[in-house]
């Protein structure tokens, strides 16, 4: 599995229909429990039953509100470079305002507009 996403139902099953697999989420629990069963993450208190390390994807998309749901979390994941990467992609009511988009990302890191 190359890819796998967690958002809003309706977000997970259009990727479904694309072939990613997916789960979605309506609170904090249920982001931090699909989180670290696809991550192998432990939590300090329950016992998730995890992917397989050969089964995890490559690549883990979340949408802006997971990624605020669980942004200690996240930080930590991507603090420590290991797989799967981290995207975030916005959800279906839109960009977050305040927060950059990728496009403001890579402007500010090659210094101009593309």
């Amino acid at each position: 599995m190359d890819y796998f996403v967690i958002g809003e139902r309706e977000l997970v099953l259009g990727f479904k229909l694309a072939g990613v697999q997916g789960a979605y989420v309506s609170n904090r629990n249920e982001a931090l429990e699909a989180f670290c069963k696809v991550t192998g993450k432990t939590t300090g208190s329950q016992q998730i039953a995890t992917m397989a390390a050969q089964d995890r994807p490559k690549i883990l998309i979340l949408t802006e509100d997971v990624s605020d749901m669980l942004s200690e979390e996240v930080t930590e994941w991507q603090m420590k470079g290991s797989s799967p990467l981290i995207v975030e992609i916005p959800g279906l009511n839109g960009h977050i305002k305040g927060r950059k988009t990728l496009t403001d990302s890579i402007r500010e890191a090659i210094g101009i507009q593309v």
